[in-house]
């Protein structure tokens, strides 16, 4: 297939500096991240409102846009906070703001000016008149409704004026209310959705209790032994990227800030790749490598799905390491000691002899032996750095380890090895 004649923007998810980096570094154009307030992800390391303008320098400097998310549902109580938040987010550099609430749309306006302001998804706008009367307020973006077809993305760009873009999401975990719209966590747990502490109910299994009958449980069945009947699919539109941008859509989202630097690299490059050279099975099998639910395609062709049999994760890769600079051990970048030798911080286990795979900006597929490994023990507090160990396995958590290589990936890179998992969360 050959690349897309409409450009579209690819926006990768930044949960922390981590995430951030690892997406400038694969190929996003833009990120949408969130400070310690108001973001719809709660559970997310996040940036505190001091350490945005180094996450919004670190972007600028790869040539990545940072979009930064204020959609929680905001509580008149919260109200009184927002002007000064708004303004540092602004001072910071922060190129949009991604809001679902028309009140905080306002306030945005007159204390964030600098920022282009981005219409969440929170807002469910699924028709053109929705549309136009938020661009009529200010906004140079509409987040579409999850719900939206194809068809319905569509004729809604047909409708519309043609400076207001369209953002759509392409892949990553989906919601089984309107939008994200959802009331079942704050009921049953006291942690509201709407708020970014989602305890993610819709994905337990559950059974019935008749009330004559105390103590005895009956399974919620769709199909014999399927329980699981709110748990949606995870959504991949890596093969469709031509028809969103044949609908009209400007940029194409990722879903993700709960996920790690390694899922967000893996998934980053592979829209990359299929945005720059179009849908193949390199792209497919990079995506498949990733923990992910079973894949659908949502909305856009019709109904979704559920994954009704478990809540669970399968994946055909196992992230076992971060390269790291020889600095972090102590060792001056081009030294002999350095020289020839990969630096890996241990995610997962690994072991002398092992060929392992490298994901890198350059691409994946690359494949590395592990020979002569060592660890390099940290310093003691207050005292010198002891000297390498060899051993035959890397399995010290976060620890740091090195092995021979001719040539050696960059740091910022991943090792991984092709091993299929799949797992259950409950």
């Amino acid at each position: 297939m050959t690349r897309l004649t409409r450009t579209m923007e690819l926006l990768a998810p930044a949960g922390g500096m981590d995430q951030l980096l690892a997406a400038c570094r694969f190929g996003a154009d833009a990120v949408y991240l969130a400070a310690d307030r108001f973001g719809m992800r709660a559970r997310a390391a996040n940036f505190p409102l001091d350490a945005l303008p180094d996450a919004v320098r670190a972007a600028h400097a790869a040539g990545v846009r940072v979009h930064l998310t204020c959609n929680t549902m905001i509580s008149q109580s919260e109200l009184a906070d927002l002007p000064p938040f708004l303004e540092a987010v602004a001072e910071a550099g922060v190129d949009a703001l991604i809001i679902g609430d028309m009140g905080a749309f306002a306030l945005a306006r007159r204390h964030a000016p600098s920022c282009d302001l981005h219409v969440s998804t929170q807002a469910s706008v699924a028709n053109a008149e929705a549309a136009k009367a938020w661009h009529a307020l200010g906004a140079a973006r509409i987040v579409l409704a999850r719900e939206m077809t194809l068809a319905d993305i569509a004729a809604l760009r047909q409708r519309i004026p043609d400076d207001l873009e369209l953002e759509a999401f392409v892949h990553g975990a989906q919601c089984m209310a309107v939008s994200g719209r959802c009331l079942i966590s704050s009921y049953l747990t006291g942690r509201s959705g709407n708020k970014g502490a989602c305890t993610q109910p819709c994905r337990w299994s559950y059974t019935l209790e008749e009330e004559k009958r105390p103590g005895v449980h009956f399974p919620v069945e769709e199909d014999a032994g399927n329980t699981f009947i709110m748990n949606a699919k995870d959504l991949n539109m890596a093969a469709h990227l031509r028809e969103l941008a044949e609908a009209g859509v400007d940029s194409i989202k990722i879903e993700g800030r709960n996920k790690k630097a390694f899922y967000v690299a893996c998934v980053v490059a592979a829209y990359r790749r299929a945005l720059d050279e179009g849908y193949s099975d390199q792209v497919e099998r990079e995506l498949l490598g990733v923990s992910h639910r079973p894949y659908s395609e949502g909305f856009y062709f019709g109904d979704p799905e559920q994954a009704c049999a478990f809540d669970g994760y399968e994946q055909e890769t196992m992230h076992v390491a971060d390269v790291a600079a020889p600095e972090d051990a102590g060792i001056p970048s081009g030294s002999l000691q350095a020289e020839g030798r990969v630096f890996a911080r241990c995610r997962n286990r690994f072991a002398e002899g092992e060929e392992l795979e490298v994901l890198e900006p350059a691409g994946a597929g690359r494949r590395l032996c592990v020979e002569g490994l060592v660890w390099h023990p940290d310093a003691p507090q207050g005292g010198t750095r002891p000297e390498p160990e060899a051993v035959a396995v890397a399995n010290r958590s976060c620890a740091l380890y090195s092995f021979r290589c001719s040539d050696a990936p960059e740091p910022g890179s991943f090792l991984r090895t092709r091993t299929y998992r799949r797992s259950a969360r409950h």
